[in-house]
C-alpha cells in the first residue's frame, strides 16, 4: 500500500513539474504581443461581464467576491 501511495506521488509530481518552462529575455517579445493579451477586445469584455452579472448577480463577476446567490 506504502508503495503504491509513494508511486502515485511520484507520478503527479513529475506531471505536475513538467509544465514549468523559463522564458528567455528575448523570448518576452512574443509574450507581449497584442494577440496575447486578454483584454484587447473591450467590448468583448464588457459583454462577457454584462453575463457574468446577469448570471451570478454578483457586481464585476471576476475575482468578486460571492456566489450568485446573493450573499457577499
Amino acid at each position: 500500500m506504502k508503495l503504491k501511495f509513494c508511486f502515485a506521488a511520484g507520478i503527479a509530481a513529475l506531471l505536475f513539474t513538467s509544465g514549468c518552462a523559463n522564458v528567455k529575455p528575448w523570448e518576452r517579445g512574443t509574450l507581449t504581443d497584442y494577440t496575447m493579451q486578454s483584454g484587447r477586445d473591450p467590448i468583448a469584455t464588457a459583454q462577457a461581464e454584462h453575463i457574468w452579472f446577469s448570471r451570478e448577480e454578483a457586481s464585476g463577476g471576476r475575482g468578486v467576491g460571492g456566489g450568485g446567490c446573493g450573499c457577499n
